[in-house]
């Protein structure tokens, strides 16, 4: 594996913004038809999630109907990696929804919400996706937590 996509996906609370920032093709839940968007993507306990703010999203309900997607790493690393979206149960979730509000307290991102977000309100209602990348290298390395 590339030693600056390994880096790229290395990221914690303490990472910068731009860090976050990867585009994912997902196809269509309907259509089929290949779909980039551009989304954070967040490492907790060792593994990258997909979330975002609560309410229905297409790339949420695309990943249900086709857990398969692309991964397209950003900002002077090029990385397209397939994966799959993995379903997460209820301890990991809450898990990873506080680790991601807890970023609002970082004062470069609390100065860009525009509402503090409520932890209940994302537990029951935003969409959230494991990534586990086809790569055996980094499905590996997700086992060893930032530090």
């Amino acid at each position: 594996m590339n030693d600056a996509v390994v880096r790229a996906l290395d990221i914690g609370p303490e990472s910068a913004t731009a860090a976050y920032t990867i585009d994912i093709t997902t196809l269509g839940a309907r259509s089929g038809v290949p779909r980039r968007i551009e989304i954070w993507f967040h490492r907790v306990d060792g593994r990258w999630y997909l979330t975002g703010v609560p309410g229905p999203r297409s790339w949420y309900a695309n990943l249900r109907a086709n857990p398969r997607f692309i991964v397209h790493l950003k900002h002077g690393v090029t990385g397209d990696l397939p994966a799959t979206a993995v379903p997460v149960d209820e301890p990991t979730r809450r898990r990873v929804i506080t680790a991601v509000l807890d970023l609002q307290n970082r004062p470069d991102i609390a100065a860009r919400v525009t509402r503090r977000q409520n932890l209940d309100e994302w537990l029951a209602r935003s969409p959230l996706v494991e990534i586990v990348f086809d790569d055996e290298e980094l499905r590996t390395a997700s086992s060893a937590p930032v530090g």
